[in-house]
């Protein structure tokens, strides 16, 4: 599938007038007046930028110790990880300008990583990823019951999950970090011990790869992922509802208000979430349709096949549409969420003393199908003994002038 995103003239030429009157201040097109304005998000966004300070995130948290550790190629591309929840904190990343930016929202310390309600800020989720309805699932005829920590429904593994553990990290190399964990048997009512093992590389085609795998000593369920909130004008510089979104989908699972899935799988065609052309992701935000209304924006599983690839697929790709910056999403599994930030409320202080604000970063969380283990149709995240959970997803980045 053709990745190119195009920007029609008659879009570039409405977005350009948008863009005076999206600031407080009036702005000409000059890069003098734009380059001496210093809360122009355009500028904010390119400022050189630097990943936070190790000794912010050392600590001890129930006999474990905490670190950041960095990650980095010869481009001077960068990523800094957490062993607590395994979270990806930060990555810089040139823009076409040839600036440092850091594309990752979240913070720059780890204590409000721990405290307070879990945003999920960079978090690797298990075991299971999105929701499963009313917290159980059947498993060879026996039910397991679940935290429901998301109104009615068991949300990204539970109230600890993987978020806010803390992970046995080891550095190999320069450019990958190895995360393993074990979750014993009942830990947030899953059965079976389970042993993950979560592998993060930078490649020098500034390509972040995650790799996942895992084992089990009794038949469980599992759907693991990362949940990076992502900005590519750079972190705390305004909305993401100018980027423009190709998801390589043409099907979705619909939900119900409570987001979970309906056990359908619908056509994208004719629908306000159709991505499969590269479309801004502001312009239908707010339509009419149900689905956005479940959602209050994007908040959805798109179908990209029927089962786990044995090698990685085109996903998405999205294009900051003030840095230039593009990235595409590869991966091996079915599906992928998409979340436009609808329920950031700017209620977090993130990096650079700035707030999370309303829609100022989406997901694109590559992963099973929510509530598989209550729905036949869907592809299976049964593991059993003998069997390695195996998958793998990448984050691309580049530049378009």
């Amino acid at each position: 599938m053709n990745f190119q995103l195009r920007l029609p003239l008659s879009i570039l030429g409405i977005f350009l007038l948008a863009l005076g009157g999206c600031n407080s201040g009036s702005k000409n097109q000059s890069a003098e007046t734009t380059n001496s304005q210093a809360t122009d998000s355009t500028a904010t966004a390119s400022q050189e930028v630097s990943l936070p300070a190790k000794a912010d995130f050392q600590n001890t948290i129930s006999g474990k110790k905490t670190d950041l550790y960095v990650l980095k190629n010869k481009n001077n591309v960068q990523a800094a990880i957490t062993n607590y929840g395994g979270r990806l904190v930060s990555l810089l990343v040139p823009d076409k300008a040839g600036k440092m930016t850091d594309v990752i929202v979240g913070f720059d310390k780890l204590q409000p990583f721990t405290e307070g309600a879990d945003t999920y800020f960079g978090a690797l989720i298990g075991r299971y990823g999105n929701r499963i309805a009313k917290g159980k699932f059947t498993l060879d005829g026996k039910t397991y019951t679940l935290a429901t920590n998301n109104g009615p429904n068991h949300l990204h593994g539970g109230k600890v999950g993987f978020s806010r553990v803390i992970w046995d990290a080891n550095q190999t190399n320069d450019s990958t970090l190895v995360l393993t964990y074990v979750s014993k048997d009942g830990e947030e009512g899953y059965p079976g011990t389970l042993t993950s093992k979560v592998t993060y590389t930078l490649s020098s085609a500034n390509e972040l790869k995650i790799a996942y795998e895992a084992t089990t000593d009794k038949k469980t369920v599992l759907n693991l992922t990362n949940h990076s909130y992502f900005n590519l004008n750079g972190a705390g510089s305004g909305t993401i509802l100018d980027h423009q979104l190709q998801i390589n989908a043409d099907r979705y699972t619909p939900v119900d208000s409570t987001l979970i899935p309906t056990g359908k799988i619908e056509a994208l065609a004719g629908t306000p979430l159709n991505f499969k052309k590269a479309t801004i992701i502001g312009d239908r935000i707010n339509d009419t349709h149900q689905q956005i209304k479940f959602g209050k924006g994007y908040d959805h599983n798109y179908v990209l096949a029927t089962q786990r690839s044995a090698t990685l697929k085109p996903a998405a790709a999205v294009l900051g549409d003030k840095s230039g910056i593009y990235m595409e999403v590869s991966t091996q599994e079915p599906g992928i969420q998409f979340y436009s930030g609808n329920f950031m409320t700017g209620s977090n202080q993130i990096k650079g003393g700035k707030k999370d604000e309303y829609r100022s970063a989406f997901c694109l969380e590559t992963q099973h199908f929510p509530d598989s283990p209550n729905q036949r149709n869907f592809p299976s995240t049964v593991l059993a003994p003998g069997q390695t959970y195996k998958t793998s997803s990448v984050y691309k980045f580049s530049v378009k002038q």
